[in-house]
């Protein structure tokens, strides 16, 4: 059974950086796609970034294009939310997600959340000066 946690959240001050990251336990992280999700206060959840199980493939959301980066690490079972550029519209809490897609797929998506099966319990990012 696959379980996810991340960290890394806190605050920041708009226009800086901080990276959260989603750690794996039980099964490789490179047999699924990872998702990226946040949440605000008072609105729906919405999809951020992915990662194929290759790690070929990333999409981003386009309000976050060009400022987060996504990325595996696949020794440490982990999968890195890099942002920069923080808004005080990034506040939120942020998930990560796995579906099982098997080792070296290519697709993922961000638009569609039911299909990730596993969630993290969430960690929170506050942008604000």
């Amino acid at each position: 059974q696959l379980q996810l946690v991340e960290s890394g959240g806190g605050s920041v001050q708009p226009g800086g950086s901080l990276s959260v990251s989603c750690v794996g336990s039980g099964v490789a992280l490179s047999q699924y796609a990872i998702g990226w999700f946040r949440q605000a206060p008072g609105k729906e959840r919405e999809g951020v970034s992915c990662s194929s199980s290759s790690g070929r493939t990333t999409k981003y959301a386009d309000s976050v294009e060009g400022r987060f980066t996504i990325s595996r690490d696949n020794a440490k079972n982990t999968v890195i939310l890099q942002m920069t550029g923080l808004e005080s519209e990034d506040t939120a809490v942020y998930y990560c997600a796995a579906t099982w897609t098997g080792y070296g797929n290519d697709d993922c998506g961000v638009v569609t959340q039911d299909h990730y099966e596993y969630w993290g319990q969430g960690t929170q990012v506050t942008v604000s000066s």
